[in-house]
C-alpha cells in the first residue's frame, strides 16, 4: 500500500509542486489538498491520510493550531510534516512542540521531500538542523528536566535517545551500537513510554529542552 498524503498550503504553486514530486513516486499517493488549516480535520476524517504536509503559516488557521486540533480530535491521527520557508522560524518549533512529527523546507530538493515523507510515515525522526536545536535549548524548562529525571532511563536507553536526537534511524542506531534492529525498536518503545512521548520527535524535543542533549 502506498503512503497517502494530504497537502495543506495556502499557495497553489506550492501545493502543485509538492503533488508533482510526491505523485511521481510509486510508493506515495497524494489523496487531497487544502488551502487552509481550517479544512484539515474534515479532510483527514474523510481521506484518512498517512501523512499531512502542513504549511506552518496560513491566514485563517495556522499549522500550529491545525496540528493541535488534529491530534486532539482525530482518532489514530496521521503523521504531520510541517512545511516552512525558514528553518529558524519559531512557528516551526511551536508546531513540533504541539505534536508535529517533523518539518520540511519549501526549498528542499525533490529527493529530500520524498525522503521526509517516507521517514515520518515510518515513525522515524527527521534530523533537526542547528537552528531548531538552538530553539529547543532556548525553550529548556524544568518540566522537561523533571520528565527526564523521573524516566530513569537505562544506560542503553540513554545511548539510543542521544542517537535519536542526531536523527539516526533504527537501522543506523543498530549499526552504531552493534545490536539488532528489533532490540532498538524495543528500546525506542521503552523510551517513549518512560517519557510519556507520543512519538520519536516529542522524545527528541524533551531531550533537547531538558539539556540531556546539547544543541552543539
Amino acid at each position: 500500500m502506498p503512503v497517502t498524503v494530504l497537502i495543506v498550503d495556502d499557495e497553489p504553486l506550492v501545493r502543485a509542486g509538492l503533488r508533482a514530486v510526491l505523485d511521481a513516486q510509486p510508493d506515495i499517493e497524494v489523496v487531497g489538498e487544502a488551502a487552509d488549516g481550517a479544512s484539515v480535520i474534515p479532510l483527514v476524517r474523510q481521506l484518512r491520510p498517512d501523512v499531512v504536509a502542513m504549511d506552518v503559516r496560513m491566514p485563517l488557521l495556522d499549522g500550529i493550531e491545525a496540528t493541535r486540533a488534529v491530534l486532539r480530535t482525530v482518532d489514530s491521527p496521521p503523521k504531520i510534516l510541517v512545511v516552512t520557508t525558514f528553518e529558524n522560524d519559531e512557528y516551526v518549533y511551536q508546531a513540533l512542540r504541539a505534536g508535529a512529527d517533523g518539518f520540511l523546507l519549501k526549498r528542499a530538493r525533490p529527493s529530500e521531500i520524498v525522503h521526509a515523507v517516507r521517514l515520518v510515515a515510518e515513525g522515524e525522526t527527521l534530523l533537526f538542523p542547528a537552528a531548531v536545536r538552538a530553539l529547543a535549548a532556548e525553550y529548556g524548562n524544568r518540566q522537561a528536566r523533571a520528565v527526564l529525571e523521573q524516566a530513569a532511563l537505562t544506560e542503553r536507553e540513554e545511548a539510543v535517545l542521544r542517537l535519536m536526537a542526531r536523527g539516526l534511524t533504527n537501522v543506523e542506531i543498530a549499526s552504531e551500537l552493534i545490536i539488532g534492529t528489533e532490540t532498538v525498536k524495543s528500546h525506542v518503545s521503552a523510551i517513549l513510554g518512560k517519557l510519556g512521548a507520543r512519538d520519536r520527535t516529542q522524545a527528541v524535543i524533551t531531550a533537547y529542552e531538558s539539556g540531556f542533549v546539547s544543541p552543539a
